[in-house]
């Protein structure tokens, strides 16, 4: 008995298998490879990528959307004004839990996420936050400055915001239908149908609005029952994350998807906040390097704070009053930037390594260490929002040398969310693994020597075209600029360097590590740093103004970087006023002059009259 074939979905047919056509083919292996999220590329776009970009990538095989970035319409000449910024760091303060809400306080303790009442910054810099976002690149999921990438990691979120990074994804299956938005407000709520509705309604989605929230629930005390205690509390840690970790740019609503984290109230703290903050961010990141696109979302304390510690020099403003116990984010007076975008611009593409604070929490490991986690190499979540993270492609960030890092990878469609959830969990098998690490740093920002020439080829390293900038004339594809400053200017920014980390170290330092920093900034202004003995041999000097060795620098030295010697120049003559209005007596000599410097002065005088 002939038995007839068997097909792959388990029926029988007894017609002769044919071949399949050619759309056929190409069907079946779209449906068994990854499909990337961002960007999405059709055939015309796969041939355009392949070319190069006016001021780079040379080869675009990893900036594959790049003709469709902002840097690239700026390099073309069109330009776009200050995003406008989605921040609720004031509406917090609009909700108070005092004594007289205890118990809401003490879930929200218990939730991890009680650090983000006190650390949003009611500030940003419209300026500064732009010059950066016009610098994210989407595939890679860094910022693309001229000496090589960065980004946000999960170990700056931990240290900025002391919110948990480890625990469950944050999934959902689809997205929430108006209907089942109407339906949690009241089953976690406690609202009516028609207060429900009326909300969404408002809302035009499937969201209700933060003020509403806090009209209706802000007012429920201790005094009240359980069940109004724990609408209350849903309500406030709904409130709280769409002030914070998940604020759209919708800038006056929250989603109802995020009521049904808070069901189980005691498994709030269960969650990983942190990650789904960082996928949060990273989108609307992703979002706004469209040109057309006018807004950024996400939570931008936790970007302008990431600033603020990798670039003090340029735009901290530390608080003096800090100390190490609390978040990072509260370490930093939040200020306007009063610099245009086109100066923040031009500042960021004259960036080099010695401008960056590589490892920034070095004194905040007592109170924090650091997470293992942040190697994890992989895909973080939020929902429905899935983003790659790749801790390869910033070693420096980590105290290890650059390496050419392997092509980044595509995030798989949110749809597949069990696997995401099932890869996370086993964080431990998918970190990088030491050969990826490398080698520690002998100095910070170290790269391999191969690195530039390869991070040149595929990046947008300079923003503002040469055209288009103010004064400067150095080409757009060069190297960054490279020291011709005085001897003396470049010793007083490197002392200035130097004061201003222990300026921004706050009280809680010993006196040891003061008179480390001005023994040393002293050595530097006097001319026995390094710098001057890399360029001449002087004579020694005097123990107290010795630079300490390399074993025993404090960490809050800045690394030693070897200038090229200024080209000498002849002092100014004095100045002499050509039409003086009455005889003015030359100014006294310094003490014990000499009869030929009297006369020579005099004679000067003369011929001069």
């Amino acid at each position: 008995m002939d038995i007839p074939p068997r097909t792959r979905g388990g029926y029988t047919s007894t017609a002769p298998r044919r071949r399949p056509t050619g759309s056929e083919r190409r069907r079946r292996v779209q449906l068994r490879e990854v499909e990337p999220e961002h960007p999405r590329h059709d055939r015309d776009e796969t041939e355009e990528v392949l070319e190069g970009a006016p001021g780079g990538p040379i080869d675009r095989c990893i900036l594959r959307s790049f003709h469709k970035h902002v840097a690239a319409k700026i390099w073309l000449g069109e330009d776009r004004a200050p995003l406008k910024l989605v921040n609720h760091g004031a509406k917090l303060q609009l909700w108070e839990l005092d004594v007289e809400r205890s118990r809401i306080y003490e879930t929200v303790q218990r939730s991890g996420l009680a650090p983000l009442i006190s650390c949003s910054h009611r500030v940003a810099s419209r300026p500064m936050l732009s010059a950066f976002c016009e610098r994210w690149q989407p595939e890679t999921t860094t910022f693309h400055l001229p000496f090589g990438e960065m980004t946000i990691t999960l170990d700056d979120v931990a240290s900025i915001l002391h919110i948990p990074i480890t625990g469950s994804m944050i999934s959902f299956s689809q997205p929430l239908r108006v209907d089942d938005a109407n339906a949690l407000l009241v089953e976690l709520l406690g609202t009516t149908d028609v207060e429900a509705s009326r909300e969404t309604e408002q809302c035009r989605s499937p969201s209700v609005r933060l003020q509403w929230l806090r009209e209706n629930f802000s007012t429920i005390t201790d005094v009240s029952s359980d069940d109004d205690i724990d609408f209350a509390t849903r309500a406030f840690l709904l409130h709280l994350v769409g002030c914070t970790l998940f604020a759209d740019k919708s800038a006056t609503s929250v989603g109802v998807v995020y009521l049904e984290l808070f069901r189980d109230l005691s498994m709030v703290g269960s969650y990983a906040w942190g990650a789904a903050c960082l996928a949060f961010m990273y989108r609307q990141l992703t979002t706004a390097t469209r040109f057309e696109v006018r807004q950024l979302g996400g939570y931008l304390t936790l970007l302008q704070a990431w600033i603020y510690e990798h670039f003090p020099e340029m735009f901290s403003s530390p608080d003096m009053a800090y100390i190490e116990s609390r978040p990072r984010a509260l370490r930093w007076r939040p200020h306007v930037i009063p610099d245009s975008l086109q100066s923040l611009r031009e500042r960021l593409d004259r960036l080099q390594i010695s401008d960056v604070c590589w490892e920034p929490y070095v004194d905040h490991r007592a109170e924090h260490p650091f997470p293992d986690i942040a190697w994890f190499s992989g895909c973080i979540k939020c929902g429905l929002v899935v983003e790659p993270y790749h801790p390869e492609r910033v070693l420096r960030q980590f105290g290890h040398i650059q390496t050419i890092p392997p092509r980044p990878f595509a995030p798989p469609r949110p749809d597949r969310s069990i696997l995401l959830d099932q890869y996370w969990e086993r964080w431990t098998d998918h970190v990088l693994i030491d050969q990826s690490r490398g080698r520690r740093c002998h100095y910070s920002g170290e790269s391999v020597a191969e690195y530039m020439a390869w991070y040149d080829r595929i990046s947008h390293r300079i923003v503002q075209p040469p055209h288009l900038r103010s004064g400067f004339t150095t080409d757009a594809r060069s190297s960054p600029p490279s020291h011709t400053a005085s001897t003396s200017d470049s010793r007083s920014a490197r002392a200035l360097r130097l004061l201003r980390h222990v300026i921004s170290g706050g009280r809680q330092q010993s006196g040891d590590y003061f008179w480390g920093a001005l023994n040393e900034a002293h050595s530097i202004l006097a001319g026995s740093d390094e710098t001057s003995a890399s360029h001449s041999t002087p004579s020694p000097a005097p123990a107290s103004h010795s630079t300490p060795s390399p074993a025993t620098r404090p960490f809050f030295c800045p690394p030693t970087f070897v200038y090229p010697p200024p080209a000498s120049v002849d002092p100014p003559p004095a100045a002499v006023d050509p039409h003086p209005s009455s005889p003015v007596a030359p100014p006294a000599p310094a003490a014990g002059p000499t009869a030929s410097t009297t006369v020579y002065v005099r004679a000067k005088m003369k011929k001069k009259t």
